[in-house]
This record gives structure tokens, C-alpha cells and sequence, in this order.
């Protein structure tokens, strides 16, 4: 597990693994991530478009929050307080539509196929790199190399999760999320849709998750965790460094 919590720490920003490979030192990385940060920043200011600039940036800043809130979904409110979505939305399809963030919607039921149960309103936002947005969390390197049980972890983990699933099927991922039931991801794999859970170390499932599989009885279920592959009963448990190869567990 140790590369992997190395790759929490640089991410996948061309100029950080540059960084890293040439003086292995995370210090020199972080610099160059708070370079990378202050250079998007700085062109959000420069949108001259219909789209006010400031808004783009408080979207922005506001996802490292966002995130380690856990709500279930994103929060306008949460950029600015008593804020409506009308005043940041496009904000938002700004950043999506730059690659800056990548969001996922809820659905509002796990069934085959996902983009018809999609709740429009009910989204997350994922930043699209997991070092930059382990330096925006203010997080020192020491906390993830030391694997101390540190805040953000499971926000974190939850963005590298995304990134390795993004692209690995042909329905983006989504996340279910009711008052009973909260699954972290699901794929669509073929006809199969496919419940994941997210676990930042090596703690067992969660109850909601457990009482999903035994209420929906799918064909696979994923557990990705800091645990080796196993089989749990109905849980398939695989390594998060291989969360990047999920399909190769589901064929």
C-alpha cells in the first residue's frame, strides 16, 4: 500500500509526478501543487464570459468543504450562505465542462439503465486530481506517509476512487443515497449495476451497505479497501490500488 499512499499524496498532474521522479522529495511536490492551484485561480479570473469569474472561484474553493461535510449531495448553500443554485450553477457547468471538477449524480433507483433514475438536483463534486485536492485540505504529507487515522481520509479516498473508475465503463459512475440506504458508488456493467463501497482503511461494511446487498441481492458487490482480495460473503473485498481494474473482478 505504500505506492498507493504515495499517489495520494502527488496525484496525476504531469508536473507532480515530474516533480517526484526527479527528487523523490513530497516538499518540492507540494510547492509545485500550490503553483499548479494559484495558476487555475488565476485564469478563473480571467473568464470574461456570462459567467461571473467570482462565483467560478467560491465553487471552486468550496468543494474541499463540501466534501468533508459528507452530505449527500452538493450544498449551494455551502459556497455562500443562503445561497439558491440559480446563482452558481453555471459555475459549476463551467468547471465541469473545463475537466477542473468531476461530478457524479444520485440516483433515484440503482437499476439498469442508470441515466434514467438520475436526480438532476442531486449531485457530488470531486476535484480532478487527488494531490491537488489533498493540498487544498491543507493536509501535511507526513499524515498520509505515517498512515495516521487523519481527518479527510475517507473524502480523499473517495476522490482517488473516482478518478480510477472514471472511464472503465461506459456509463459515468453515480452514488445512491436515501434516508435508510448509502452506497458510495454504483457502475453500470453491461445489464449489472454494481454497488461499491469506499473504506479508507480496514474497517468492515457498513450496516446500509450490508442491508443493501440483502435487500437487492446483486451479482457482485465491491468492498475497496486498504484489506487484500477476498472474498466476504457476498462482498468481493479488492485492494484500493487496484481500484483502476475493477472490470477485470466483475467478467
Amino acid at each position: 500500500m505504500e505506492a498507493y499512499n504515495y499517489y495520494l499524496i502527488i496525484g496525476g498532474m504531469p508536473e507532480c509526478v515530474v516533480a517526484w521522479m526527479e527528487s523523490k522529495d513530497p516538499r518540492q511536490v507540494s510547492q509545485i501543487q500550490e503553483e499548479l492551484i494559484t495558476v487555475y485561480e488565476n485564469d478563473f479570473s480571467k473568464h470574461n464570459g456570462k459567467i461571473n469569474s467570482g462565483r467560478i472561484l467560491m465553487v471552486f474553493r468550496s468543494i474541499v468543504t463540501q466534501l468533508a461535510k459528507e452530505n449527500e449531495k452538493f450544498i449551494y448553500g455551502v459556497v455562500k450562505e443562503g445561497a439558491r443554485a440559480r446563482e452558481f450553477e453555471e459555475a459549476v457547468e463551467w468547471l465541469v465542462s473545463a475537466g477542473m471538477v468531476n461530478r457524479i449524480y444520485n440516483v433515484s433507483q440503482p437499476e439498469h439503465p442508470l441515466p434514467v433514475f438520475d436526480r438532476l438536483d442531486a449531485f457530488k463534486l470531486f476535484l480532478m486530481d487527488t494531490g491537488l485536492l489533498k493540498h487544498m485540505a491543507g493536509m501535511d504529507n507526513s499524515a498520509i506517509l505515517l498512515k495516521a487515522d487523519y481527518q479527510f481520509k475517507g473524502a480523499l479516498t473517495e476522490n482517488y476512487v473516482l478518478q480510477q473508475l472514471k472511464g472503465q465503463f461506459s456509463v459515468e459512475p453515480r452514488y445512491y443515497s436515501t434516508s435508510r440506504e448509502e452506497i458510495d458508488f454504483i457502475v453500470q456493467h453491461g445489464m449489472e449495476i454494481v454497488p461499491i463501497e469506499v473504506k479508507a482503511g480496514t474497517d468492515k461494511s457498513a450496516a446500509s451497505f450490508k442491508n443493501y446487498i440483502k435487500k437487492r441481492n446483486p451479482t457482485h458487490a465491491v468492498r475497496l479497501s486498504k484489506r487484500e482480495y477476498r472474498k466476504d460473503g457476498a462482498i468481493t473485498n479488492i485492494p484500493l490500488y487496484l481500484a483502476g481494474k475493477l472490470p477485470v473482478f466483475l467478467d
